[in-house]
């Protein structure tokens, strides 16, 4: 069974990419991309619209008033994603997918590249072209029906035009090189002594010292959400 089998919400006459965009904001969550899979073919999707839903500088106010933080249950972030997401896929007619809840894992990366707004930087990590590194992409709506989309702002990786790629010469232990590989253990080690509480609390000093990252607007409280999920050991 492919994504496009599974049933999709009862569908609008008619969505436009301008009500979608005002519809998410509302929630604490941004247009992060958008593209048709009849012209930029994806994994697992076939025509229609497809929709990816990152976090706005709004976010995590919206998100610490929701039931998802106070009832103390895991994976709150993950459940208020399904829970709004959800919602607005029933409201716009779309099926909600999400970049959680796997194996096998719903093909984000794949889609978020042929979007054209993201791209892979020289340490291998995403970058956006607005929020450069600081990325959280929360879930994805499709559409069956196809509307019109803004064309990507970027006609090349913004790396391209950064002479001095700081995100290759932050990191404390050298976890990344250009081309990759990252070395996922010398970060986890360095996680782990009191020199890494800066990264815990602020967040990877690489993906914060992209230039785009600035624009993320990002709570610290949400970087540092992030950190204890990726380093939980």
């Amino acid at each position: 069974m492919t994504l496009t089998d599974l049933p999709a919400s009862p569908a609008r006459d008619r969505n436009t990419y301008a009500e979608i965009e005002a519809a998410a904001a509302q929630t604490g969550l941004a247009v992060h991309a958008a593209l048709h899979p009849q012209q930029k073919p994806v994994k697992a999707l076939e025509g229609g619209t497809l929709i990816l839903l990152g976090t706005t500088s709004e976010f995590w106010n919206i998100f610490t008033s929701s039931p998802e933080h106070r009832d103390g249950a895991p994976h709150p972030v993950d459940r208020w994603s399904q829970r709004v997401i959800g919602a607005l896929a029933e409201e716009t007619g779309a099926n909600p997918y999400f970049p959680f809840g796997g194996p096998p894992y719903t093909p984000f990366i794949n889609w978020a590249l042929a979007s054209g707004r993201f791209f892979t930087s020289p340490s291998q990590m995403m970058v956006h072209d607005r929020v450069g590194m600081l990325i959280s992409l929360r879930g994805a709506l499709h559409f069956k029906q196809e509307f019109d989309i803004p064309p990507p702002p970027l006609a090349e990786s913004p790396c391209e035009s950064c002479p001095s790629r700081p995100c290759l010469s932050s990191c404390p232990v050298s976890a990344l090189a250009d081309g990759g590989p990252y070395d996922l253990a010398a970060c986890h080690d360095y996680l782990d002594t009191s020199a890494g509480a800066g990264c815990m609390s602020g967040g990877c000093l690489a993906r914060r010292a992209c230039p785009l990252s600035r624009s993320a607007g990002r709570d610290p409280d949400q970087t540092a959400h992030h950190m204890r999920h990726f380093h939980s050991r």
